[in-house]
């Protein structure tokens, strides 16, 4: 079984608004992303909306196109615009006092994949209509396989939901998004974002080289540390504990972008800094996701992103 959290009401009114504030957002991005637009625009815009809500991003706007999976956030002085004819995923967090929520879309610019994009809504949609307490995690795995090798896609098999706490995005349970019959974990009280992945690749993801996302590994402040190595590991921590940053919330804290740079690849050289590489699908198919967070609260399950 997984861990069982005690919730409480405060808790799940928290937990509740962020997941507010995240479907707001997420619906806006339908009408903010286009082709041409800058990946730059797009995530200072989500992050603003969600500060401007009440919230705060759980972690940097991921702006996945084509066989990109997951983790990729423009950089500061990112000039990528999205492509004529591509698939993008929006994956977007916000908390509420460290009550998290995830959720994901994407949008297709290309009509010869929507098929591909039904394939993971249908299979997100039909996995919470099962969700309750106590379901094993391979049933919820059974379902989303299921439904995307009903389209004649593949579920991206290394990549899974996955539970959530306080300050912390992933925090110890997977839920895959394949039929495994010895996961015998069950769903208990707790948080969890159920996210399939859908592709006409093999169904596997690789880490790329492209590094934007990083996360502070605990708070362990040394002497040797540079005067900005030391405002990035205090500002971090004061502000996101171990939740993920990226450098275009750093800007503030150095005089140059170069000087920034050195400054996170000293920290990741010391040990300090764990990072987040691109996932891309191993055969370079094209990638879909949908994801929503889901509160299990006694008899209760609150898909707070809806």
């Amino acid at each position: 079984m997984s861990r069982n959290i005690e919730l409480s009401e405060e808790d799940i009114k928290k937990y509740i608004k962020a997941g507010s504030i995240a479907k707001n957002v997420r619906e806006e991005v339908y009408r903010v992303v286009k082709p041409g637009t800058r990946l730059y625009d797009i995530a200072e815009y989500v992050e603003n909306r969600i500060r401007e809500l009440g919230g705060e991003p759980a972690f940097p706007t991921n702006i996945s196109i084509n066989d990109i999976a997951a983790h990729y956030t423009p950089s500061i002085d990112d000039r990528q615009v999205i492509p004529d004819n591509s698939v993008v995923k929006i994956d977007l967090g916000v908390h509420v006092d460290g009550y998290i929520a995830d959720t994901a879309v994407t949008i297709s610019f290309n009509p010869a994949y929507e098929p591909l994009l039904e394939a993971s809504e249908k299979a997100l949609e039909k996995a919470l209509d099962i969700i309750r307490p106590g379901i094993k995690l391979s049933e919820i795995g059974r379902v989303i396989e299921d439904t995307i090798t009903s389209y004649g896609y593949k579920p991206i098999r290394n990549l899974m939901g996955h539970s959530i706490d306080r300050y912390l995005i992933h925090s110890g349970v997977s839920i895959p998004n394949y039929y495994e019959k010895s996961v015998e974990t069950k769903l208990v009280d707790g948080v969890y974002a159920i996210e399939p992945f859908a592709t006409n690749g093999v169904g596997l993801v690789g880490e790329g080289s492209v590094v934007t996302i990083f996360s502070l590994i605990g708070y362990r402040p040394r002497a040797r540390l540079t005067s900005v190595e030391k405002k990035i590991v205090n500002w971090v921590w004061s502000t996101r504990k171990t939740l993920p940053f990226c450098e275009r919330w750093l800007r503030h804290l150095a005089a140059s972008v170069d000087g920034l740079r050195n400054a996170i690849g000293a920290l990741i050289r010391r040990g300090l800094l764990h990072v987040y590489p691109i996932l891309v699908e191993k055969k370079h198919g094209i990638v879909s996701q949908f994801e929503h967070t889901v509160v299990i609260y006694g008899r209760e399950v609150i898909v707070t992103t809806m």
